[in-house]
């Protein structure tokens, strides 16, 4: 197994800290694995009554998937190991699966950067999930910038986000900051970085049954602190440009804005794939409809399709291998995005009694 995984358990918490500094905590497939057999293991632990998940570095609690990884799976036959690849999203997305249905507090401390797959293990469900941020979060879903769409449950939870607060930040990749993580409901409470040595006490001192209800209260007293939403004020705008018919629609009813926001929005997705906003637009539209695991068997079968088509392989290339910053989309223009090529991601890769995720409910 990983030792950038180390778990303990506590005063009734099993406590798992991800410690691979270097690479931002970044997930690979033993990360994974150990984070799934911990769980698994604890779910049942009569000695455990919460579960918090944090990181050993404030710089982040994870900035996602091994993209590094990905491209040099994705080039791979299956004896050099692009198997693996297949064995990463399908053990990622159950992992996303088990946390959004743990019986059991589970409680993320998202510090610094939370991107990707970093908020598949930070969105405990509605249930039982207690999500903190600080001052330093530094959260996004930026697969578009990379070729790829917001996986790990985003097809979920971006589309259930109020208004269209879910399209723009599937579409432009942005990074969002506290306040706005609040707001647009991918967080339940602030608490500020410098208190967090206290939290850490706090939870430390808590009986894991008590532990949630604790946190709430101390964090009741930073409520205050944590500053104005930037996307709570450009909600109208956000609505009204977001809510167009197409990705085209969308941006060119940014280009009519003059509002430093809105051209902001519209730079960024002139930079991103325009078949993957395209197929992240149709993507959220579907999931708005889904449940949890019907989400996470689309995505699933989409980045299948994905690497298929090789979208997300040239967007690592530039962005994070050659590193010079000029991907090439195919197509390379939005005019050339057909529906036919976006409906093309969404064919069944699999009969459904053979899909990998079948056994999620």
């Amino acid at each position: 197994m990983t030792d950038h995984v180390q778990t303990r358990i506590a005063n009734g918490t099993g406590t798992i800290i991800l410690d691979r500094p270097k690479a931002l905590n970044s997930l690979s497939l033993d990360m994974v694995r150990r984070l799934t057999e911990t769980l698994l293991a604890w779910r049942d632990d009569p000695s455990v009554d919460a579960v918090v998940i944090t990181s050993s570095s404030e710089k982040a609690l994870c900035a996602g998937g091994d993209i590094r990884f990905f491209h040099e799976a994705g080039h791979a036959t299956p004896m050099g190991g692009s198997a693996l690849l297949e064995d990463f999203f399908t053990e990622e997305y159950a992992l996303n699966h088990l946390i959004h249905f743990y019986p059991k507090p589970y409680i993320s401390i998202m510090d610094g950067v939370v991107m990707g797959g970093g908020m598949g293990i930070a969105q405990g469900g509605p249930d039982t999930g207690l999500r903190i941020v600080t001052d330093r979060t530094k959260m996004a879903m930026p697969e578009v910038n990379i070729g790829l769409f917001p996986d790990v449950g985003g097809s979920h939870f971006l589309s259930h986000a109020p208004g269209q607060l879910g399209n723009y930040l599937g579409l432009t990749g942005l990074t969002i900051g506290a306040a706005d993580a609040l707001y647009v409901g991918l967080a339940d409470v602030f608490v500020p970085g410098a208190q967090l040595g206290a939290l850490n006490a706090l939870i430390e001192s808590t009986p894991g049954a008590q532990l949630a209800d604790a946190i709430r209260a101390f964090a009741a007293g930073f409520a205050g602190d944590v500053g104005a939403s930037e996307l709570q004020a450009q909600r109208g705008a956000i609505d009204a440009h977001f809510g167009a018919a197409s990705v085209a629609a969308i941006m060119e009813s940014l280009g009519r804005d003059e509002n430093p926001f809105a051209q902001k929005a519209l730079k960024a997705m002139r930079q991103r794939s325009p078949l993957m906003m395209c197929v992240t637009r149709e993507m959220l539209v579907r999931g708005a409809s889904m449940g949890v695991a019907d989400c996470l068997r689309m995505e699933r079968s989409l980045v299948r399709r994905n690497f298929e088509h090789g979208e997300v392989l040239e967007g690592v290339r530039a962005l994070v291998i050659d590193k010079d910053n000029a991907p090439q989309w195919k197509p390379a223009s939005l005019d050339d995005v057909t529906p036919q090529m976006v409906e093309g991601f969404f064919a069944p890769v699999w009969p459904a009694s053979a899909h990998p995720l079948r056994h999620l409910d």
